[in-house]
Parts: structure tokens; sequence; C-alpha cells
């Protein structure tokens, strides 16, 4: 028992040091996009919290994984300490995280991500009247807070439609019960009735929400970095002469305009409207100038240039990265296409009958700890970086409305928490495209059972019972296999598996069409992004030099 405590409590461990770099990653990652001049503290640690509690529910899989499959040994027989109290025990710890983690998704999502935004933006209108600005950002969060409401009342109902009558919480009142008994009491009913299922449809619609982000940004992003990092960007010194001469040229139109009042006429309106727009086109020029002078003197350029073989494979190796993840989840929805019970079922299969890389690879790491943790931390990390690619290079939209530009050192506090919610949620999703991928290494790890055979002795059978061990998968007995808390959260509803089903089919498809749109573009301009028309001259104070 005392070794068994020793290995729990090393992946718990390792569960710990992957929770500290979280919030170090969170950190910096967040402080690297926010605007230096609009920087509001309340945004920043909105967003670095957000961003942090995704990170981290997504690292509670690879040790929900590890604590059923340790309870096994490699013959399918149960560990001498893990008899059915000890078993449950493991079991609870792992869903009293995800109901703290989940809990905690739906706060920000509903309520203090929305408060904050709302805040600031009732801040730039009416600066100064605090108490105004409050009462109108609950107002509209309140909006947030119903949508909530009525998720987790629909979920609710799912388990009360099948039952002939309401059937209350059973929770013993006991007087010498403390109050942590009482609330693990209160888990473990939620954790067999209403609130596992409740909880599972809130955040089974928020991931279909990520699935369309991850659709979105995250599939163009997979094939935009890689072709970036290996195509590079243009010269400094080519771009800053081909800016020089469309400065010269704008500055020459204003002049020919402005020459037809020499005779003391005014301007038509329509010169008047024309002269307004090279001047500002004129502007813009300006600061590109300063900000391409700027560079083309920094140390940081030079240093680029000398990695730039670095940033070459670095590219190579994404773009085979997307490929293999692209064609895995091609294989598994494959798979599900021919051998599942269709729609119906939400397309879900018993076992597999094509596979793919990942799926041979993450069962066999995981049987070295913590190889399949460093494996599933960079996925999830793969996926914040693409998205995080094709968000900068799209910005936010809403439908054909451009939202927001997500820069680095520009971005405002109200896109701040606009992109931590859309990772949030596109890291939501990442669970269940890794269970698309390993179906099952998410539901079962490295377990096995014993099944029973009949003894053969030279071609001949014998009446000799003996039982080998087989990978657990849908056919294995209760008793014999433990299904991960994971897996029942993801797996409640059938038509959320569906969604997810067709969903993968889109990723698929936009992943292609970005590969193509990325293959034909040339290549992004040194300062991509960093001076636009609607910027002030004030921007130019928050310049940086770290481009590549």
């Amino acid at each position: 028992m005392a070794a068994a405590t020793s290995e729990l409590l090393t992946g718990w461990c390792l569960f710990g040091l992957a929770l500290l770099a979280i919030l170090i990653f969170s950190w910096v990652y967040v402080r690297k996009y926010q605007s230096r001049r609009e920087s509001e503290v309340i945004s920043t640690i909105t967003a670095i919290f957000a961003l942090a509690v995704a990170l981290i529910s997504s690292a509670l899989l690879p040790v929900d994984i590890f604590l059923v499959s340790y309870m096994k040994n490699q013959n399918g027989t149960f560990k001498d300490w893990a008899d059915a109290n000890v078993s449950r025990q493991i079991e609870d710890t792992v869903l009293y995280g995800y109901y703290t983690l989940y809990s905690i998704i739906l706060f920000c999502v509903f309520l203090w991500i929305p408060f904050v935004y709302f805040y600031y933006e009732e801040k730039e209108e009416d600066d100064g009247n605090t108490c105004l600005q409050v009462k109108t950002a609950l107002k509209y969060t309140l909006g947030f807070i119903t949508v909530c409401a009525v998720l987790l009342l629909i979920g609710i109902n799912k388990i009360l439609s099948c039952s002939s009558a309401f059937v209350p919480l059973d929770i013993p009142n006991k007087k010498n019960s403390t109050e942590w008994e009482k609330v693990k009491l209160l888990f473990e009913e939620f954790g067999s009735s209403h609130g596992l299922t409740a909880l599972s449809f809130s955040i089974s619609s928020l991931t279909v929400i990520g699935m369309l982000a991850a659709i979105t940004y995250t599939a163009y992003g997979m094939s935009a970095l890689p072709l970036n990092l290996i195509k590079g960007t243009t010269s400094a010194a080519y771009e800053r002469l081909e800016n020089t001469e469309d400065i010269e040229e704008v500055e020459q139109r204003i002049l020919r305009i402005k020459s037809k009042c020499r005779d003391g006429r005014p301007l038509s309106s329509r010169d008047r409207r024309a002269v307004q727009q090279l001047e500002e086109r004129l502007r813009t020029l300006r600061r590109r100038e300063r900000h391409l002078e700027t560079i083309e003197k920094s140390w940081w350029l030079k240093f680029c240039e000398a990695i730039r073989p670095l940033k070459i494979v670095w590219g190579v190796f994404f773009i085979i990265v997307a490929l293999l993840f692209t064609v895995s989840l091609f294989l598994s929805n494959l798979d599900k296409a021919l051998h599942s019970a269709g729609f119906d079922s939400g397309f879900i299969i018993l076992g597999t009958n094509l596979t793919n890389p990942l799926n041979m690879l993450l069962p066999v790491l995981q049987t070295v700890f913590p190889l399949d943790y460093i494996l599933i931390t960079t996925i999830v990390m793969y996926f914040i970086f693409t998205s995080m690619a094709g968000i900068r290079n799209m910005g936010i939209w809403f439908f054909w409305i451009r939202l927001y530009k997500i820069r680095r050192g520009k971005t405002r506090p109200q896109a701040l928490l606009f992109l931590c919610m859309i990772l949030l949620l596109i890291v939501l999703h990442t669970s269940y495209m890794i269970y698309s991928l390993a179906p099952q290494y998410v539901m079962y790890g490295s377990q096995k059972y014993l099944v029973q055979s009949n003894k053969t002795v030279d071609g001949q059978p014998k009446n000799v019972t003996t039982f080998i061990a087989k990978d657990c998968d849908a056919d294995a007995p209760e008793d014999q296999c433990i299904v991960t808390r994971t897996y029942l959260f993801l797996h409640k509803f059938w038509f959320f598996s569906a969604v997810y089903y067709f969903g993968n089919w889109a990723f698929i498809a936009v992943f292609l069409i970005g590969l193509i749109v990325s293959c034909c573009k040339g290549k992004k301009s040194i300062i991509e992004g960093e001076v636009d028309e609607d910027d002030s001259d004030m921007s130019d104070d928050e310049l940086s030099a770290y481009y590549c």
C-alpha cells in the first residue's frame, strides 16, 4: 500500500508541476499580447485565470488515465491494494477535480468574463460613473447567467424525464458530520445522478462552441503557422525602399490635387475627400517608415536572420505534425463512418477497426508515465499556438464583422478577454479531439482484463482452463475495467458525439483549404498587422523591435 501511495503521489506531484508551468505560461502569454498603454489589472487577471483553468482541465486528462491504469497489473489482475473502496476513492478524487474545474469554467464563461468585458465597454463610453458601469455590466451579464441556468436545467431534465417522479437528493443529516463530509456526500450524490448529467450537458454545449472556434481558427492556423515559418518574412531594407517610394507617390498625388486651387477656387467635395484619404494614407506610411527603420537597426533582426535555418526546420516539423494529425483524424472518422451504428448512436464504435498513428502511440507511451503526459501537453500547446496563429492572421470576427485585432503588445482589454475565451473553448474541445484519435486510451488507458481460454497441448484441446490478459474494451465486464471520469463527461449525450463527428470532417476540410491558401500567398511583411490606418500616432510608443 505504501508503494501504491508513493506512485500515486508521484502522479499528483507531476500534475502540480504542470500546474505551476501552466500559470507561468498563461502569465507570459497574456502579458505578451496585452496593450501596454491600455492595460487593465482586472482584465489581465481574468484572462490569465481563464486560460490557466482551461489548460489545467486538459492536464487532468492524463492523470485520470494514469490512475485507472495503475490500479491493475499488466497480467489483467487488480493490485492487492486496489480494492473496491480504494478504487472508489481514487475515482472520486478525480471526479471532484473535474467538478471543480468545470464549475469554474462555467463561472468564467457565463459570469466573470462577460461582466469584466461589459464593464470595460461601459467604461469607455461613460468614464467616471463606476456605479452605473457595474449596473449596466450586470444587466448584460444576466443574459449569460440565464443561458447557463437553462443548460443546467436541460441536463437535469434528461435524467428526470427517464423517471416517473422527481427523486430528491439523498443527503444524510448527521449531527456530528463536518462541513467537508457534507460537501463530499453532495459531490457523491451529484456524481451518481443529477449533477454529473447537468454539468456534462453544459460543458458539452461549450465544447461544441469550441469545436466551431477550432474549425475557424485552429484548422487554418495549423497550415498558416508552419508555412509562414518556412517562407519567412520580407526583407526590412526592401520593405523600407518600397515604403519610401509609396510615400513619394502619395505626396505627389496630394500636390497634384491641391494645385487645382492655385487660382483661388476651392476644392470640390470629391477632391477634399481624396486629399483627406491620401493624408491618412501618408500618416500610415510614415508610421511604417519609423517601424521599419527601428527594426532594420535592431540586433533582434540579426538574431532572427541567424536562426533562419532553425525556423525552417521547425516549420517542416510543424507541417509534418499537422499532416499526421489530419491523417489520424481522417482515419478515425472513416472508421466511424464504416463501422459505427450510425447517427442515432452518435457514430460511436466499439473498438478500433482502422488504426491510426496516434491511437497506436498513446497506449504505448502511457505504460511509461509521464511520456503520455508530455505528448498530450505537446498536443494541447500545439493547438494553442496554431489557434493563436489563426486568430492573429484573421482577427476576431462575428460572422462578416471584424470585432478585434490581436497584435503583440497592442491588444485591447476587451480583445484580450475574447482571445482567452476562444482559447478556453478550444482547449475544452481538445479533450474530445484526443478521444477521437485514441478512444481506447481515453476510456481505459493500459488496463487489461482476464479472458477464459482452454489450454491446448500439441494442437489437442485439454480440459485445463487458463486465463489470458486482453486489452480492456466495450466487451469487458464492468467489474474488470474502470472507465475514466473524462469519458463519462464526454459521452453522456449521443447527439453531441454526432455533432463532433461532422465537426471533424469540417475541420479536415478547412485545414486543406487553409493549406492551399497559405501555399498560394507570398511572404508576410516583417511588420504584418502592426501598423494599421486606424492606429493613432501614440501607438508608436508601443513599438517593439521583436519581429521575425
